[in-house]
C-alpha cells in the first residue's frame, strides 16, 4: 500500500524567489508547448510529440529573450512537458478534455525528479538551491519511505 505524507516548508526569501521562478518557468514551458501543439494541430501538421517539444525546450533556452529558462533546473521543466504529453494522450484516447492553459492564480506547482533533490539527515535541498529548506517535520518519515516532490 502506498501512503503520502505532507510536510510544510518555510523557505528563506532567496529560496522563495527561486521557487517562484521555478513555478513560473514550469508554467511557461507547459503553456508554450500547449500553444505550439495546438497551432500544429490546427494547421493539420503531424502531431508534435514529446521528443520534438523537448528539443524545442533546448532551443528556447538558447534564445536571449527566454534566458530566464536557464535560471531554473531543467529536471523541473522536463516533467511539465511529460505531463502535457500525457494530457494529450488522454485527450486523444477520449479519457479527458483538451488540455488547458495553466494560469498564475491558484496553487503553484512543479514536479522535481528524484535526481533534482537530496535529503540528508532531515535536510532537503532542491536543485539550484544553495542551502537546505527549513522543513517542519511533524512526524518522522518512515524508514521504508521514498521521497517524491
Amino acid at each position: 500500500m502506498r501512503k503520502a505524507f505532507k510536510y510544510r516548508w518555510f523557505p528563506t526569501d532567496e529560496q522563495a524567489t527561486q521557487l517562484a521562478k521555478t513555478f513560473g518557468c514550469a508554467r511557461w514551458v507547459s503553456n508554450q508547448a500547449l500553444e505550439d501543439r495546438t497551432t500544429a494541430w490546427r494547421q493539420e501538421k503531424p502531431s508534435i510529440g514529446d521528443h520534438l517539444i523537448a528539443a524545442k525546450l533546448t532551443e528556447w533556452k538558447k534564445e536571449p529573450e527566454k534566458a530566464f529558462l536557464s535560471e531554473v533546473s531543467s529536471v523541473v521543466l522536463q516533467p511539465s512537458l511529460r505531463h502535457l504529453d500525457a494530457a494529450f494522450t488522454n485527450f486523444f484516447d477520449q479519457r479527458a478534455a483538451y488540455p488547458r492553459v495553466k494560469s498564475k492564480p491558484g496553487p503553484q506547482s512543479a514536479r522535481y525528479a528524484t535526481n533534482a533533490f537530496t535529503e540528508r539527515a532531515g535536510q532537503l535541498t532542491l536543485a539550484r538551491q544553495s542551502e537546505a529548506l527549513n522543513l517542519a517535520w511533524g512526524r518522522p518519515l518512515p524508514d521504508d519511505a521514498s521521497l517524491s516532490i
